[in-house]
């Protein structure tokens, strides 16, 4: 088996995860464009690299689009991480108890960046939002 496929099928929920933040802020804001998703994943890149490092988060400097993409994904990533619990149920506002194994800092940003690998390939393939029309067929 490909390491690639490999991957994929180890990191499947955090990928799925990660889209989802994503697609999320897509289906509220249609005009997001694949650039804005690939700005908002650089900056979480660079914010978790910095943590390994153990130097303080580089400031964001995103507005509009690209900030509400990083501000939603990061949700999903603290959550993987095992930092916060973002859930809750309608009717009392209490956390979900969502099994979970929290993952590693480095394994949150392997997935980062293969994300990062997605929107260039399928940008190239199709246009402004050739990532965002194809990744919000299989997240739902």
């Amino acid at each position: 088996m490909p390491d690639d496929q490999k991957f994929e099928e180890k990191y499947l929920g955090v990928l799925q995860n990660i889209e989802f933040g994503i697609v999320s802020v897509y289906r509220e804001h249609p005009e997001l464009a694949d650039w804005d998703a690939l700005d908002a994943i650089e900056a979480l890149i660079r914010h978790y690299t910095a943590e390994t490092r153990g130097r303080s988060h580089p400031p964001a400097r995103l507005s509009g689009l690209p900030k509400l993409v990083f501000e939603s994904v990061e949700m999903m990533c603290e959550w993987r991480l095992g930092r916060t619990q973002p859930f809750a149920k309608k009717e009392d506002g209490q956390p979900l108890d969502l099994e979970m194994e929290p993952k590693t800092v480095d394994e949150i940003l392997a997935c980062l960046k293969r994300i990062r690998r997605s929107i260039r390939l399928w940008n190239r393939r199709g246009g402004r939002q050739g990532y965002l029309n194809f990744v919000s067929e299989y997240v739902r």
